[in-house]
């Protein structure tokens, strides 16, 4: 089973965000989307999620025609660059905001809520914090506590834009290594928006990279950075 998609584009007014992108990924891959501002690379994230709608193309993914689904039943992970915590909750209620909104026949027990947010803890290397509020933590350890939060449902995809936009560089590299350990545990197709060139081909398997809506080369680290597929990628690895 793959990610493909076929063919995307979107317009906002006259402007092109997405003109055809293409790609074919395999399931449980780590995929970077990376580009400059303005590249599309977040438009075609909000796409998989559901949170825009594309104008043309088609996405098929674990067998699923997937634009064709509503948003909540794509059980779509979120993380973006503001953390999106909610302050007036715990850390552990945060992670499981996920589970307990779901409908009572597919919520799980109080029990497993305990259990499942003790293990995503221990995953994201925050055990006994569970009672602190967001302003008591740190950056890093609020960005922690929305992966946790986003794997919490079980996601079929986890999609993170910009994660690590608002730390600073020790911090960004700690939670890169980490994302990249937490993706292996995991084993969720992942989709990761940066215009950080290192921190793309640090985490992926596979990079985009994008240029006005377009991919201009799609392949693994090495074979993008070995060989860069056009003038465009040329300068921006050059960077």
């Amino acid at each position: 089973m793959s990610l493909i998609v076929d063919s995307i584009t979107k317009q906002f007014g006259r402007f092109a965000a997405l003109n055809g992108v293409s790609f074919t990924a395999p399931q449980g891959g780590f995929i970077s989307l990376l580009g400059p501002s303005g590249s599309g690379k977040t438009t075609l994230l909000r796409i998989l999620g559901g949170l825009e709608f594309a104008d043309g193309g088609s996405v098929r993914f674990a067998d699923l025609n997937w634009l064709d689904m509503p948003a909540r039943t794509r059980n779509a992970g979120f993380v973006f660059q503001h953390y999106a915590l909610f302050r007036h909750m715990t850390v552990a209620q945060n992670i499981a905001f996920g589970l307990q909104v779901r409908p009572r026949n597919r919520r799980p027990s109080r029990a497993d809520i305990r259990s499942r947010i003790a293990e995503l803890l221990q995953l994201v290397q925050l055990p006994g914090l569970e009672s602190r509020y967001p302003s008591q933590l740190s950056g890093g350890q609020r960005q922690r506590v929305a992966l946790a939060r986003a794997l919490a449902i079980d996601p079929r995809m986890l999609l993170l834009d910009e994660p690590f936009g608002a730390l600073d560089a020790k911090v960004r590299k700690e939670l890169r290594a980490d994302l990249r350990r937490i993706h292996d545990h995991a084993g969720v197709t992942t989709v990761f928006v940066t215009h950080d060139q290192e921190e793309a081909f640090a985490v992926a398997d596979l990079v985009a990279v994008m240029k006005d809506g377009r991919i201009e080369q799609f392949g693994t680290p090495p074979e993008v950075r070995r060989a860069p597929g056009t003038a465009f990628v040329r300068e921006f690895l050059s960077q």
